[in-house]
């Protein structure tokens, strides 16, 4: 495979919307579309604190036939190995997500790769499977999401990459190229890029009801009453948003002339 398919752009605003929504809020609203697990399972964070948003480049892995693939690292070419094409197929603001079946002996990409993909623009890699170069990869700067480190390169074992930018499972969850892809220390969700602005509006209704929700319940208000809210704190919070939206009083203009005692 030479010629990598590409994907539509949407508007960054957009996903820095949903990168500031964060990872718990999105899922939720997902699974009131009906989308019942975006997350994918068994991915953890490998860069605490970081929360990342971009839309998705996918890498697939294929377990390895001798006839197929040439088993060492970069024994024919370095270009026939598609795990470079992933990263070259990167804009600035993209998440690599890669299935490798949950192999925890191949390093999909190492600190070269990563410091390359970083150099692009790149947000973060989500992967069902593991890096190398850890210590270095991890001074990078990247948001990363996988199932865990090794010190394998990523065809020394029994996986190869086979396919950039096709409709993968990782991690159990369908991806497809050009979706957005939502991580933070709570795990790594998928938003279907045709519900991203659907799912974008509706989990900023909710978080912003939870900003004063969590103000009334810090105060020991009744839980009952305020998460979620009911009839009657939902009327309080519509008189708080309209107080809050309500435009500052100017002060009075001094009185009297310069001089005047």
């Amino acid at each position: 495979m030479t010629d990598i398919p590409t994907f539509e752009r949407i508007d960054q605003n957009l996903i820095d919307r949903l990168r500031e929504i964060g990872a718990a809020t999105i899922a939720g609203a997902l699974a009131k579309q009906g989308i019942r697990n975006p997350h994918m399972v068994g991915l953890t964070t490998f860069s605490p604190g970081a929360s990342v948003a971009g839309q998705a480049v996918t890498l697939q892995f294929m377990p390895k036939r001798e006839d197929v693939h040439w088993g060492d690292e970069y024994a024919a070419s370095p270009e026939r190995e598609l795990h470079r094409k992933a990263i070259i197929a990167c804009q600035p603001g993209d998440v690599v997500v890669v299935d490798a079946r949950g192999s925890l002996s191949s390093g999909v990409f190492g600190e070269m790769m990563l410091t390359s993909f970083k150099a692009r623009g790149g947000e973060g890699v989500v992967i069902d499977g593991c890096i190398r170069d850890f210590p270095e990869a991890r001074q990078i700067g990247l948001g990363l999401w996988l199932r865990g480190v090794t010190p394998n390169f990523h065809t020394q074992t029994d996986i190869f990459p086979h396919a950039v930018n096709v409709p993968i499972a990782c991690a159990g969850v369908f991806v497809v190229p050009g979706d957005v892809i939502v991580a933070d220390d709570d795990g790594a969700v998928v938003v279907p890029v045709a519900l991203a602005g659907d799912i974008a509006q509706q989990a900023t209704e909710k978080a912003a009801w939870e900003v004063f929700s969590r103000m009334k319940l810090e105060a020991g208000e009744p839980l009952e009453k305020y998460y979620p809210l009911n009839a009657e704190a939902q009327a309080e919070y519509e008189a708080w948003l309209r107080e809050q939206s309500a435009p500052t009083p100017k002060p009075p203009p001094p009185q009297g002339g310069r001089g005047q005692m």
